[in-house]
């Protein structure tokens, strides 16, 4: 039988990811990505230390970031991200510019990671004051305070889980429950849901319509960012990060602001 008539596969463009040794959400990765670009993911090796400051340090060293990116440029990806706010974050700003140079070198080719790419995105959506949403301890919580304040942007609120462990177990109401913590009324332009491994993908375009404010996530920023970087756009179902035209929201009614004052709304 003659199949020359279907072609070859799809040309596909490569986005090389690092995540750490316990990210478990790949799947919710592609779904930022489009169809012409394909994800290789590596993993760094793993180390026997509970989510906090001293793994986020751990599994960030160059070493092993370089080691990572020189594994990757086998499939030829045309840009490396590190999918690890924690670990992009730990050695405040200038860390993580130096991280971005230590993949880049090791690669030959530009690097992105999940703090940089969350800077990057409140730049693009002029937020000057952000609202945060961590699974982490108050240590690990307390610096990415450190590092979006360093960057000049005010945190005016935070909610944290206190979590250690299996933090890609945690539901979309427990997401929805810190992000209504964190948020008070008129206080922030913008969330940010820290963390690769918490679940983000299907709450954020809900909670932008509650909440009237950009919604970002870990997962989606690092997407957005890479993709960016190969002149192409992330896909998701109306998100502001995503497309401008959700970045307008038309004037509450009086009685539905009382109603989101008092909680209601998602559930």
């Amino acid at each position: 039988m003659d199949i020359s008539f279907l072609g070859g596969p799809r040309a596909q463009r490569g986005v090389g990811v690092v995540a750490p040794f316990d990210f478990a959400l790949d799947r919710e990765l592609w779904r930022w990505v489009p169809d012409e670009v394909s994800l290789h993911l590596t993993r760094t090796p793993f180390v026997p230390v509970e989510v906090s400051l001293d793994l986020a340090r751990l599994v960030s060293e160059h070493e092993t970031l370089g080691e990572a990116v020189r594994a990757l440029t086998a499939v030829a990806p045309e840009v490396v991200a590190y999918a690890c706010t924690s670990g992009s974050f730990v050695g405040g700003v200038a860390g993580e510019r130096a991280m971005c140079e230590a993949m880049t070198r090791s690669g030959a080719l530009p690097s992105v990671t999940t703090s940089g790419a969350l800077l990057e995105a409140l730049a693009e959506l002029r937020v000057r004051r952000v609202a945060l949403v961590t699974p982490y301890t108050v240590s690990v919580t307390r610096a990415l305070e450190e590092y979006v304040a360093e960057a000049g942007v005010l945190v005016t609120g935070c909610a944290f889980m206190g979590l250690t462990r299996h933090i890609w177990q945690v539901p979309y109401r427990d997401v929805v429950a810190m992000a209504r913590d964190a948020v008070r009324p008129g206080s922030a332009d913008a969330l940010f849901i820290s963390c690769t491994n918490l679940p983000t993908y299907d709450v954020i375009p809900q909670l932008e319509a509650e909440l009237r404010i950009p919604v970002l996530s870990a997962n989606q920023v690092t997407m957005w960012a890479a993709l960016r970087r190969l002149g192409t756009r992330a896909v998701g179902p109306y998100q502001a990060l995503l497309d401008e035209a959700a970045r307008d929201w038309p004037a509450v009614p009086e009685e539905s602001q009382d109603r989101q004052e008092h909680g209601e709304g998602l559930t």
